[in-house]
């Protein structure tokens, strides 16, 4: 029989539709698509086929688009379903994960249409959905006494100051996409790869390794993830605030370093069976390439690696870590194993060739264009293919037994 919608819940029990039973199935599902269909107009807009109502430049709204809309779907996503864990309280579903849901969708439609609309307006739809959600987790955490993830609701709140800075800059008439605000949005994102990714990197590989009979584990978090941590922070707050420094590009050499040697103590090398796991350590280190790319550019600034850098952290650490974090999630709380098929490794193949496209394209100025096209259609393949894989997953309840 099919189910009626009515604030998101099952007419006949009162329980939450499918859909809105977990933060991750809306979340994840919503971020996926926008992925995908942001990425085609924007490749529509570079060709010209495209015009969107948008007081930004195509640049700036390209870059919130990924930036602050689709990772603004996944950090709630995560969120959502981590919390509870994290506390034992109960997860946020039914009609408030709904109404959530909804402001995040009006903020995606407001800044497409932010040419017919006020600036303020703009902002504060296009907020209202990370600023409830930072509440509400900041809410649970203190709530139950959970005070070492606190740390995560701080960043999450300083990416929100972030989005708030890109709006003015935009509404000011800035280049928004090369401003402070960007940069702080990225910067704590990348702060949420290192800290969240260096949690389960290691233990989703200990948990593969262990099932396989290994002894050789990854090394459990000491002081070289500490030190690699430290200054990460130290190097990308330096290149918020003093972007064409020499001592920023030295610093983030030092930092990339630093978490090479971290990602080197995870086993990683030992993961190729399952892409599942091996996604996880490709896609880690594309943060401290990124850092190193970035570094050489500011140290020696003919090395022309800047817009290499920035896609290695956009397109390869954001992009492929939250990918690969929806997959696995995605599959285990709807109860299916924790393996990639044929199908999601597709998904994993797809974007390490927008990746690498992108990369191509600043190496090769001749073949930019098709390069640019090539990297699009991988990166619309590999977020649409996650759509069209799991959104059966996703919005029907979970696979018993």
């Amino acid at each position: 029989m099919a189910l009626a919608m009515d604030g998101g819940r099952d007419r006949r029990g009162g329980a939450p539709l499918a859909v809105f039973s977990l933060g991750l199935r809306p979340f994840f599902l919503g971020a996926a698509l926008w992925a995908a269909l942001a990425m085609a107009l924007w490749v529509g807009l570079l060709s010209g086929a495209v015009a969107l109502p948008v007081a930004w430049d195509p640049v700036a709204w390209h870059a919130h688009a990924i930036l602050f809309g689709y990772l603004g779907a996944v950090i709630g996503g995560f969120l959502l379903t981590a919390v509870p864990n994290w506390t034992g309280r109960p997860p946020l579903t039914g009609a408030p994960l709904a109404a959530l849901v909804a402001l995040w969708l009006a903020g995606r439609v407001a800044v497409t249409l932010s040419a017919v609309l006020p600036a303020l307006a703009v902002a504060l739809i296009d907020l209202s959905a990370i600023v409830a959600l930072t509440l509400f987790t900041g809410r649970e955490i203190v709530a139950a006494g959970n005070r070492r993830n606190l740390v995560v609701v701080a960043l999450v709140s300083v990416y929100v100051a972030a989005n708030a800075l890109f709006h003015w800059q935009a509404a000011a008439g800035g280049a928004a996409a090369q401003g402070a605000g960007l940069r702080l949005g990225l910067a704590a994102a990348l702060l949420l790869i290192a800290l969240i990714g260096g949690r389960i990197v290691p233990a989703f590989t200990r948990n593969w390794l262990v099932a396989r009979g290994e002894t050789r584990l990854p090394a459990a978090f000491g002081a070289v993830d500490r030190a690699a941590l430290a200054t990460l922070i130290a190097a990308l707050a330096a290149w918020v605030l003093w972007p064409h420094a020499g001592a920023t590009g030295a610093a983030l050499i030092g930092a990339g370093l630093l978490h090479l040697w971290r990602l080197s103590r995870w086993r990683g090398v030992r993961t190729g069976a399952e892409p599942l796991v091996a996604v996880l350590h490709a896609t880690f280190a594309c943060l401290p390439l990124g850092a190193l790319a970035l570094g050489a550019a500011l140290v020696w600034p003919g090395a022309q690696m800047a817009a290499a850098a920035q896609h290695l952290w956009m397109a390869g650490a954001v992009g492929g870590m939250t990918l690969a974090v929806m997959a696995r999630a995605s599959l285990g709380h709807t109860g299916r194993p924790l393996t990639a098929g044929p199908g999601v490794t597709a998904l994993f193949v797809a974007l390490g060739l927008a990746v690498l496209a992108r990369l191509a394209a600043g190496a090769l100025p001749g073949q930019a264009g098709l390069l640019h096209a090539v990297s699009g259609l991988a990166w619309i393949a590999a977020f649409g293919g996650f759509a069209v894989l799991f959104a059966p997953l996703l919005l029907r309840p979970r696979a018993e037994g």
